[in-house]
Order: C-alpha cells, then structure tokens, then sequence
C-alpha cells in the first residue's frame, strides 16, 4: 500500500443519505486515510441501492489508485450530479477498495449510527 493512505474496516454501522432517501446501509465500510484529506468511507456495492444511481461519463486518476469512475444520484427532487465514485480496477496497493463506492459528503449525508 502506498504509504501515505491506510484502509481500515470503519467500526459500526454506516448509513448514506440523499434527497431523503437511504441509499444503503452497511457493517462492512472501510475507511480509507490519506495523508493531507479528509477520511473517506467506502461503502460495499452490495450494500447500496443501486437503482438510484446513474453511470456518470466523468474519470479522474489518481496516481495512488487509478481511474475513479462517478455516478449521479437520481432523487425525487432532482439529481445530483458526480455525487459517488468507485475506483473498479484499482491498483494493486488499494485492491481493498474494489466493489466499494465513495460518496461526496458536501451533495450527501454520511453518519455513523
């Protein structure tokens, strides 16, 4: 792993939120540390309703984990554009975050329950 970014399971139960809606709930979040950001929880794919998010056509890279791909959340009152992100082929050091979605906590609600 890169030395500078730790993941680790998030204890507890870990709920998102957006337009009043649970998108997911999970026991299974890892939290990932990188020096100089915020701690980001990824969320088990498995463990989001899905049906409320639209592919995105935006890429970032990351040297540290890859190519991030982003989804839109799809909300009774509008949608929410490149609210989530997902590294689906990340490099090797970061392979934990595979199968895991991250949201941005300035467009969604995040909470440990």
């Amino acid at each position: 792993m890169a030395d500078h970014i730790t993941i680790r399971p998030a204890n507890g139960t870990w709920v998102v939120r957006a337009g009043g809606a649970v998108l997911g709930e999970t026991t299974r979040a890892l939290e990932l540390t990188e020096n100089g950001y915020n701690a980001v929880i990824y969320f088990p794919r498995d463990d989001i309703a899905m049906t409320f998010l639209d592919p995105s056509d935006r890429t970032t890279t990351c040297p540290h984990k890859g190519v991030a791909t982003y989804y839109s959340i799809v909300t009774k009152n509008g949608t929410i554009a490149d609210a989530v992100w997902s590294y689906e082929a990340p490099h090797d050091a970061v392979a934990e975050i595979a199968g895991h979605l991250a949201f941005y906590t300035d467009k969604v609600a995040i909470e440990q329950v």
